[in-house]
């Protein structure tokens, strides 16, 4: 009678943390460039009784959705959006990091940088610049920055043979090991940014399936409690 109490829970468990990713999708729904994520889930069967083998969900963990955002116009001629594959390279200070979220803007010494004052890297590994008194900036279709002063640079924009390499970190950034390579078919737009690609009603109606699921693991649990409860009660009584 037990089996069932423990399936049930595994399920529930498996559940719980389908709602966390979930609700993180919700909670970056407005996030620049933020990629969805979707649990990855398996059967694990337990052949303990070769009559009767048990069959447990088991989550494997977590896969991102790698379609592109939206692209809105933010006017900002700094910001630039991607489209197509490929990752914009920033300098941390934990090492390079690699961004879609294209909001940059210049700080005192006329570097681009991101919101965190992050340098971005031009496509030769070097923090790109252009000049303090500069008063119009152009980024072209290939990521080239010039300003009426002349070429400032190229931002950096690269690839992976798989973009699951690349590991989330903390500020929106990815981190990996892979080998970036210069991306070839890949668009730079200013004046534009990359939004989430995170579907708030879908979200919505995934977590209310994952409500429902977990409400009816639970009621098949207590109804094996009670089960159990009310067949020690009847044979206490015999005894």
């Amino acid at each position: 009678m037990q089996a069932a109490a423990y399936i049930a829970l595994s399920s529930q468990m498996a559940l719980h943390r389908q709602m966390d990713v979930v609700a993180n999708n919700l909670a970056n729904a407005s996030t620049p460039s933020f990629k969805a994520e979707r649990m990855l889930f398996s059967e694990f069967l337990n052949r303990g009784s070769a009559s009767q083998p048990l069959s447990f969900v088991q989550d494997l963990g977590t896969v991102r959705d790698t379609k592109q955002g939206p692209i809105t116009r933010t006017g900002n001629s700094l910001d630039v959006a991607l489209q197509g594959d490929g990752y914009l390279s920033v300098q941390t200070p934990l090492g390079v990091r690699y961004t879609r979220n294209g909001h940059f803007q210049l700080d005192g010494t006329g570097q681009v940088v991101t919101a965190q004052g992050y340098p971005v890297l031009g496509d030769g590994g070097n923090p790109l610049t252009v000049p303090t008194n500069a008063s119009d900036i152009t980024v072209t279709r290939d990521g080239t920055v010039s300003t009426e002063q002349g070429d400032a640079g190229r931002i950096g924009v690269v690839s992976f043979a798989n973009e699951r390499d690349l590991v989330p970190a903390s500020g929106g950034f990815y981190v990996t090991e892979a080998q970036p390579v210069p991306a070839s078919n890949t668009v730079v737009l200013q004046g534009m940014i990359e939004e989430s690609n995170v579907e708030p009603i879908v979200e919505m109606t995934r977590m209310m399936n994952i409500a429902h699921n977990f409400s009816f693991a639970k009621d098949l649990g207590d109804s094996e409690n009670d089960r159990t409860r009310s067949a020690i009660e009847k044979l206490g009584k015999v005894a």
